[in-house]
């Protein structure tokens, strides 16, 4: 079986995005899902910069890991590679929305998630909590019920 791919996007993929890709794989491999990766990316991602500190301690209170993350542009073929592209927000959304495959996580959840770039650590707390209920939703109405298209 062919490996599949879901893609956040945030706006430098130093906070939200890296922060929902790390815990939608630790989720993937808690429940023991095969076949799923995940990869995030920056609409204007700064490359050779890295997560911010407090994403990672937020991650890591909950004993996620992420470390060896690298923030990525986005690109056409990142797009193409993934079956669902998730956006932080329903304005990154419009912005890709000819793309395809491209979603927010309003569509899943009903809200954006704000960006806490330069907040406090309670507030990257609040975009974890956030993004792990994002991921739940995203697993049990995405992945679960994904079927593929021949």
């Amino acid at each position: 079986m062919k490996r599949k791919k879901i893609l956040f996007v945030c706006t430098g993929n130093t906070c939200r995005s890296p922060m929902a890709e790390a815990l939608l794989r630790s989720r993937i491999k808690s429940r023991k899902i095969k076949w799923w990766d995940v990869a995030s990316c920056g609409v204007y991602a700064e490359v050779g910069g890295e997560m911010s500190a407090n994403s990672k301690t937020a991650l890591e209170e909950v004993g996620v890991r992420a470390d060896n993350f690298k923030p990525r542009q986005l690109t056409q073929k990142l797009i193409e590679k993934s079956v669902l592209v998730v956006c932080m927000t329903e304005n990154q959304r419009a912005m890709l929305e000819a793309c395809g495959n491209v979603v927010s996580v309003k569509d899943f959840c009903g809200y954006d998630v704000p960006d806490p770039y330069g907040g406090s650590l309670d507030d990257y707390r609040a975009t974890r909590a956030a993004l792990e209920n994002a991921c739940d939703i995203i697993i049990d109405k995405f992945i679960l019920n994904y079927k593929e298209e021949n």
